[in-house]
Parts: C-alpha cells; structure tokens; sequence
C-alpha cells in the first residue's frame, strides 16, 4: 500500500500555517480584533450604544462627570489623608520602640564582642 494514497491519512498542513508561509490564514483573526474583541466597527457601535444608555441615566439622576471626578478625587484624598495620619501615627511607635529596643541590642552586642 502506497502511503500518500492512503485515504485514512489526513491531509497535510490541517488548518496550521507552514514554514516560509508569507501571508497569514484567512480564518486568523488580526492583532487589533483580538485586542478590541471583535471589528473596529461592531465595537464602536456597542460603545456608542453604551455611551448613550449610561449618558442619559446619567442625566437622569443629574449626575455629570465633572461631579464624578471631584467626587473620585475627595474619596481618594480623604484615603490619603488617614493612611498619613496612620503612618504617622506608626512612625511615633517606631520611634518609641526604637529608643528602648536600640540601645539594648548595641548593649548585647558589646557584651558579646567582650567574650
């Protein structure tokens, strides 16, 4: 039996681009469809879509994205603020600990280097 006659073989190259291929599949999708998750054009018109719907719920509850951001920007300030506060609060313990626990360590230290 002849080998490439055989009909139970499968056909070479199934779908997988071959060595010194210059030019990609049909069926392989580009690098800005895989990024965008789908064509340029289909994702422009869900994002419009979604503009529109967000936009007017929006308007609806009189809310504007100036107020979001100086809302977005408070919130995090406020966080700033009381993490400082915390820091500075753990700094004073530092300093605390630090002024008991350095001059015992330098304490054993010379006891050890004496023996």
């Amino acid at each position: 039996m002849n080998v490439d006659n055989d009909p139970r073989r499968p056909p070479p190259y199934q779908g997988q681009p071959y060595a010194g291929s210059a030019f990609p599949e049909p069926g392989r999708r580009s690098a800005l469809r895989r990024f965008l998750g789908g064509s340029p054009a289909a994702v422009f018109v869900k994002l419009l879509f979604l503009s529109i719907l967000v936009g007017a719920v929006m308007a609806m509850l009189g809310v504007t994205p100036g107020l979001l951001f100086w809302h977005a920007y408070d919130t995090a300030r406020a966080l700033v603020d009381l993490g400082l506060d915390t820091f500075h609060d753990f700094g004073r313990w530092i300093l605390a600990g630090a002024v008991v626990v350095v001059p015992l360590w330098l304490l054993s230290r010379f006891f050890a280097v004496s023996k």
